[in-house]
């Protein structure tokens, strides 16, 4: 599914200031980040995409079909993963698909075979009976991105989901993005902080700042401009700072890396 913003304006407080200003972007299969410092629009970006809140001018389809006209239509077809939140605790992690699943509407075959699924690719079969109180961080969001993606969306719309883990907890958390990239060829499109989560990840880099689309390009392409990434707030991610500051100690290595993988192969190739 194609997703496609054309001039969107939102304001709070009757056009004085605005919370998204004249942006535009288009969004095909593939993984985005949205970035960018608090107060940048993000959340209200957010609020529109997934039909919670309107435009003041602009509009947004999908598929070339407006998606307020949709309604319904177009909120079957997306997934929301919401930042991290309190869950039903005393729900094991089969119980709380089950209620969501009933909340969707899905019948009970169709649930079964996707709660069934889901739980193997979200990596929490085994702990398919333990009560969701008991869950590490990252567990409560690999089950909140498993109750996203009941009734198979097209597009996957992700709140900070990253937020408050520890590495391995956002490792896993991206590589189920990863994969359900590569699997299913939906659109996928994740607000974040962080560079570093990001860098590996997605497929295009979108910083907003003050209501206004900033950046929209590559991360390698979007990473050039670290400087400029600091002075609204935001840190490239950490390999791209230690690129330059070997750059600048005399030593012949790619600026561009944006990976471990990457910078290992040029500061080895330039030690030789």
């Amino acid at each position: 599914m194609e997703l496609k913003i054309k001039d969107l304006y939102k304001s709070y407080d009757h056009g004085k200031t605005y919370a998204i200003n004249d942006v535009s972007a288009d969004f095909t299969p593939g993984i985005y980040g949205i970035l960018g410092p608090n107060g940048a629009g993000k959340s209200t970006m957010f609020g529109m995409l997934t039909d919670n809140l309107r435009p003041d001018k602009g509009s947004i389809t999908a598929d070339g079909e407006d998606i307020y006209k949709m309604g319904a239509d177009y909120r079957a077809k997306i997934g929301y993963m919401p930042q991290q939140q309190s869950l039903y605790e005393a729900f094991t992690a089969e119980k709380f698909l089950w209620y969501m699943a009933a909340l969707k509407g899905m019948n009970r075959k169709d649930a079964r075979e996707q709660i069934e699924n889901l739980l193997e690719v979200v990596n929490l079969k085994e702990e398919r009976y333990k009560k969701l109180k008991y869950f590490s961080g990252g567990m409560k969001q690999r089950i909140l991105l498993a109750q996203a993606l009941l009734n198979d969306p097209e597009i996957l719309i992700l709140d900070e989901p990253t937020a408050g883990l520890d590495p391995k907890g956002r490792d896993d958390i991206l590589n189920c993005l990863k994969y359900l990239r590569e699997e299913t060829g939906m659109t996928i499109i994740l607000v974040s902080h962080s560079m570093d989560d990001v860098a590996n990840y997605v497929s295009r880099i979108m910083v907003m700042n003050d209501g206004v689309l900033t950046y929209d390009d590559t991360p390698r392409n979007v990473f050039r401009h670290y400087k400029e990434l600091e002075a609204i707030g935001l840190a490239a991610p950490q390999v791209t700072y230690l690129m330059n500051d070997l750059k600048r100690a005399g030593f012949d290595v790619n600026t561009d890396a944006i990976t471990i993988n990457e910078a290992k192969e040029s500061i080895l190739a330039a030690l030789r």
